[in-house]
């Protein structure tokens, strides 16, 4: 049975997120800007490193999706497609525990972006995701063997000190919602083979958010 809004557990997700896109350094979707190109398509993952939807733990799993669009994501926009991936090590729980929260239906967050983006769906599987994110920011990595590889490096110049992040707050388009820190990065790999989706670049943004969600409100 599919559960409805009455029957949504609390729960709470937290972790690491981070994309890499067609955009030039630094995305200007994340300032609420059109894309560098007028079009953007890229990856995107999720680790939950602490998260419990009910009495169901999440803990470690990991979500990662596929997607385009046209125009301003933050405003008038079209063409918009996604795909996502689930963790194959979830159990039945842990899967509806996903679906739910990432697919919008246990709202908070994620259910405002969902509405927001307005994407047509390609599809959605469980498979292998292996998500990577270095304890000192230094750099990140998702793959989905064989379909998806993302991986950055953390964003470095001239004038950078040994060993510090280029980070932004508060910035207009938080892909994870108000309040988190993004680090600035250069990827290394954007690949898809997938869904519909296939590119295949590097050198061009990433960047690594938290996020914090809470639900069902």
């Amino acid at each position: 049975m599919t559960e409805t809004a009455k029957s949504v557990p609390r729960w709470h997700a937290s972790g690491d997120w981070f994309d890499t896109c067609k955009c030039n350094v630094p995305c200007p979707c994340s300032f609420a800007q059109p894309p560098t190109y007028g079009d953007c398509e890229g990856v995107l993952a999720w680790h939950v490193r602490e998260g419990r939807y009910g009495d169901v733990p999440l803990d470690g799993l990991n979500v990662l999706m596929l997607g385009s669009f046209v125009g301003n994501v933050w405003a008038e926009h079209s063409d918009a497609y996604g795909a996502v991936f689930l963790d194959e090590r979830a159990d039945d729980a842990q899967r509806e525990a996903l679906q739910m929260i990432f697919g919008g239906q246990a709202g908070s967050w994620p259910a405002e972006m969902i509405s927001m983006f307005g994407a047509e769906m390609r599809g959605m599987d469980f498979a292998p995701i292996e998500v990577q994110v270095d304890e000192d920011l230094g750099g990140w990595r998702a793959t989905v063997p064989g379909r998806v590889e993302a991986s950055a490096m953390a964003l470095t110049g001239p004038t950078t000190p040994e060993g510090a992040r280029v980070q932004s707050t508060n910035l207009p388009g938080s892909e994870t919602g108000p309040g988190q820190v993004a680090t600035w990065g250069r990827a290394t790999a954007d690949r898809a083979d997938a869904f519909g989706f296939h590119w295949s670049r590097e050198g061009q943004s990433s960047k690594h958010i938290t996020f914090d969600w809470s639900g069902p409100t």
